[in-house]
């Protein structure tokens, strides 16, 4: 597979679609609704859209320039808009799990626990932090949930206890190959992960740590996160208005309105 070409493609142009036009001129924007348009040097690709790493829309033909699409209903962050060039063949492949997702996390930090058999049933996992002191603040949580949903006879190869499965056949009960997280427990098979996502965190640099509760109030030894980065994305700038623009010397000049 050739995957996507990001090559030969330029003039990419997002457009808001409005439901309908004041007499004053003023648009009234349809939510969630975009016109993407774009120019490209290939003459035998298909072309595919992503936002924010996503899969958004293919074209119908190699000639097709434009695509209306949807974005995020979130007006605190822009959106991400791509456009890549693609085999006919491969017009209906989603290569999104090969990029980066381009929201980000909105300032969210994201942990991910093997949902092992070594974890007991009806245990509770608790998350702390450190709030961007250094040190982890272990009086209060700040998130966590339920390490198993129900009990479960079978967690996946290496994770089971021996001889609490199907005659020690753990793998059985594994999540399936590609759809938990690979290599995370003893053998490499892929594992049930439990993930959990913070709040959104302001910028800086933070630790977290992680206990396990079982329903007698026993708690284990916390575990504890390196250095984790947050940069919130930036906001979108608002009231935005072009002043004027010299097509001569492709000079730009634009207005902020202050919103004080």
């Amino acid at each position: 597979m050739m995957g996507l070409i990001s090559s030969g493609i330029n003039g990419v142009r997002v457009f808001d679609l409005p439901t309908g036009v004041w007499e004053d001129g003023v648009a009234v924007e349809a939510p969630r609704v975009c016109l993407v348009k774009w120019r490209s040097e290939w003459k035998d690709k298909f072309y595919q859209v992503y936002v924010n790493g996503y899969f958004a829309g293919v074209t119908v033909d190699c000639g097709q320039r434009e695509m209306v699409v949807q974005t995020p209903s979130c007006y605190e962050r822009a959106a991400r808009v791509e456009v890549f060039a693609v085999e006919a063949s491969e017009a209906d492949v989603d290569f999104s799990d090969g990029l980066e997702r381009g929201d980000g996390d909105g300032g969210r930090v994201r942990l991910s626990l093997l949902r092992s058999q070594r974890l007991p049933a009806g245990a509770m996992f608790e998350v702390y932090f450190d709030n961007g002191t250094g040190v982890v603040d272990y009086e209060h949580p700040i998130g966590g949930g339920q390490v198993w949903g129900c009990w479960q006879d079978k967690a996946g190869f290496g994770l089971a206890r021996f001889g609490e499965g199907d005659f020690g056949y753990e793998w059985a009960g594994g999540v399936g190959f590609g759809i938990g997280g690979f290599g995370l427990d003893e053998f490499g098979v892929d594992a049930d992960v439990i993930k959990w996502v913070s709040p959104a965190l302001g910028a800086g640099a933070y630790r977290f740590g992680v206990k396990v509760i079982d329903e007698r109030g026993n708690e284990s030894v916390a575990s504890e996160t390196g250095e984790v980065v947050v940069i919130p994305a930036a906001r979108p700038a608002r009231g935005l208005d072009v002043l004027s623009f010299e097509e001569t010397t492709n000079a730009l000049a634009l207005e902020v309105e202050d919103e004080k």
